[in-house]
Order: C-alpha cells, then sequence, then structure tokens
C-alpha cells in the first residue's frame, strides 16, 4: 500500500527578472497573472482527495517571495483544508535578497514559515554582475539581518565558477558568509544550460568559463572553509549546522513519497513520478480547462529505482549502508554494482568498509560522472 505523502513542493513561476544563466520555469513582468496562478493553484489541490498532513512545505520557483505580502498570504490561504502544516514541520521559501522586507516578514511569520532560502549567489558585487543579478552585498546583509532577527532559518545559496571570478572572490565569498551567522549554505557551481543567454554569449565568444581546474579548487575551498566554519558537509551540495539540514531535501535522498502543485513541478508516489507541463500559461490553461496538466509520466521498475537509490544515496556524504539498502531495495548493492565499487576504491573515489560506501572528496568532484555509470551499468 502506497502511503500518503509528507511532503510537497509548490512551484511559484514568478521572477522579476531571468538571469542569464537561469533554465527554470518562470515569467517575468507578469503580475498581471498572479490571480490566475492562484485559482489554478487552488484547482490543482482539487485532486487531493484527503488532507495531506505536511512534515515539510517546499516554495520554490521562480522567485515565491516576488508575489509580496499580501500574495504570500493569498497563496497560503488557497492551501487551508488541503495542506494541513504539522506542528514543528519545516516550511520553505525561495527568496530573492530584495524582497525580504520587514512587511514580507510579518507575512512569512503568519503563514507558519520557518525557513528561508535565499538566492544570494555572492555577497562580491562585481560577481553579482557577472552572474547577471540585480541585488546587492548589502540586499543579502539587510535580508539575513532581518530574518535572523525573527527566528527563522536561513539558507543561502552560493554560486561559483562565475565568469571572470577569482579563486580569492570565492574565499572571500565563503567567510562573508560564515560571518553572516546564517544556518545552511548551498554551494552551486555555474553550469552553462542550453537555451539560456548565457550559454548563448558563450557560443559567440562573448563569455568564457573558467578552467575545470579553477572549478575543482573553487569547490574544494568551499568545503574546506564551511567546515572549519562550523558547518557539516552533508550532501554534494549543501551544508549545515547542527540541527539544520534541509529536511525536505532529505525526504527526496530518502526516496519518499511527495506530493507537487504548479507548472514543472514533478510528484512521486514512490512508484512513479509525473511532471506538470513546464510552461507556467500552459499549465494554467490545461488545470483551469480541467485538462491534466501532467506532461511526463516515469514508471519506474524496480531495477531502475534502485539505481536512483545509489545515486541519492552517494550524493551524501554518509554514503550507502548495505543492509539498509537491500532491506528497502530488495536488491543487493554488491550485485547491482560492485564492480564499480571496487574499481572507485581502487581509484581513490570511494571508501569502503565492508558494510558503507561512501564517496572520497576526489569521487564528490567527479560525482557526475560516477552517476552516470551507475544508471548505465548493467
Amino acid at each position: 500500500m502506497i502511503s500518503l505523502p509528507r511532503s510537497v513542493y509548490l512551484h511559484v513561476p514568478f521572477c522579476r527578472h531571468r538571469c542569464g544563466y537561469c533554465d527554470f520555469s518562470l515569467m517575468t513582468g507578469r503580475e498581471d497573472l498572479f490571480d490566475k496562478y492562484f485559482l489554478a493553484i487552488t484547482r490543482e489541490l482539487d485532486r487531493v482527495q484527503v488532507p495531506l498532513e505536511l512534515d515539510t512545505l517546499y516554495f520554490g520557483g521562480g522567485t515565491p517571495s516576488h508575489l509580496g505580502s499580501e500574495g504570500l498570504r493569498r497563496l497560503f490561504d488557497s492551501l487551508e483544508g488541503t495542506l494541513c502544516v504539522c506542528p514543528g514541520a519545516e516550511v520553505t521559501i525561495e527568496a530573492n535578497p530584495i524582497d525580504i522586507t520587514k512587511e514580507f516578514v510579518k507575512s512569512a511569520l503568519a503563514c507558519q514559515v520557518s525557513r528561508v532560502s535565499l538566492g544570494a549567489q555572492s555577497l562580491n558585487n562585481k560577481t553579482l554582475r557577472a552572474l547577471d543579478r540585480q541585488h546587492l552585498e548589502i540586499d543579502v546583509r539587510r535580508a539575513v539581518e532581518l530574518l535572523l532577527a525573527e527566528g527563522f532559518a536561513v539558507n543561502i545559496d552560493v554560486m561559483t565558477a562565475a565568469p571572470g571570478q577569482s579563486l580569492d572572490e570565492v574565499e572571500n565569498d565563503l567567510a562573508a558568509v560564515i560571518a553572516l551567522g546564517v544556518h545552511h549554505v548551498s554551494v552551486y557551481c555555474l553550469t552553462w544550460e542550453k537555451g539560456t543567454r548565457f550559454e548563448s554569449m558563450r557560443l559567440r565568444g562573448e563569455l568564457s568559463p573558467v578552467s575545470e581546474s579553477i572549478e575543482e579548487s573553487m569547490f574544494e575551498m568551499a568545503i574546506d572553509r564551511l567546515e572549519e566554519g562550523g558547518f557539516s558537509h552533508y550532501e554534494v551540495s549543501n551544508f549545515a549546522r547542527n540541527g539544520f539540514r534541509c529536511r525536505h531535501n532529505e525526504m527526496y535522498w530518502d526516496c519518499r513519497p511527495w506530493e507537487a502543485f504548479g507548472p514543472s513541478a514533478a510528484r512521486f508516489d514512490g512508484q512513479t513520478r509525473l511532471t506538470n507541463h513546464r510552461s507556467p500559461t500552459t499549465w494554467m490553461q490545461r488545470v483551469l480547462e480541467g485538462i491534466d496538466p501532467v506532461e511526463e509520466r516515469d514508471a519506474m521498475t524496480d531495477l531502475a529505482a534502485a539505481r536512483e537509490r545509489v545515486v541519492l544515496g552517494l550524493r551524501r556524504r554518509d554514503g550507502l549502508d548495505r543492509t539498509a539498502f537491500f532491506s528497502v531495495t530488495g536488491f543487493s548493492l554488491d550485485n547491482l554494482i560492485g564492480e564499480l565499487i571496487a574499481r572507485w576504491v581502487l581509484d581513490g573515489l570511494a571508501q569502503d568498509n565492508g558494510q558503507q560506501v561512501r564517496l572520497t572528496r576526489p569521487g564528490l568532484l567527479v560525482s557526475d560522472a560516477l552517476w552516470g555509470e551507475v544508471l548505465l551499468n548493467r
């Protein structure tokens, strides 16, 4: 029997500006569609037959904070009666530092938001310009100060390998982030996605990625500095102070079922992943016309699910436990990828104590290639 999900992701597709590297499902300059969006969310929620009791609720985007204080209240009002936030639940909202005002903070508190993830990317104005961001370093500092004063758990996203960025600039960014006193840091390397403005500029020779060796040095520096600053490196890209891991992300990595609403949102019932149409306007139109907004259905075989669990497990610094893996999947880890593990250990990419398998730091640096080996291994 498939249990009811205790986590929900809700996609808010509005932004004030599409950054040059962004390929997410979003719209800019379409505040006129707020009302239609709220109505569509309410309609999509109608498919929930039994109110869901939630341990985690995550609002991503886009930029959910772009809704403003009144829009945030309206969004939460639309969830009433369908999504029930349990006491002690983690309720996260992604936010642009510019949007964090006293009025917005007041609304977030009233809506039971407990955690805010700031898309800061950097505290260096030169790097922010290079990343096509519209906020400044001072906006990040003001936002963090306001949020911490009201007791929110705060995550900051940090982006490395920006065009023209140096190792020293990354080190200074990390020192500044640590000094802010936030609870969680997510570190991402700039990726050049097809169809983005940055990728078009790269193809025309107007922008150049940093070298692979510098990119790796930046990632290693992030690990070193954040661990020295009191953060635990608990997943490839994520660092947390004690007690502040992202519970919603851990739900994903545990392969637990979750619900999802909004354009491009993907939900998982434990066996099948269903993804809504990527276009915000198409999603709204379908939902409001009573048409199923799902665009992709991926029914996973037991074997495919086990392989995915390997990848998600190895992303975590705790790694994979053989007994637990067999108990959950019915597959022996060694029968599944034993030859890969042996080669990784020989190459210094993994450690294996007979019970637990985890990636080493060199393994983390090439982890994307290792995931491909796992998923394609026969």
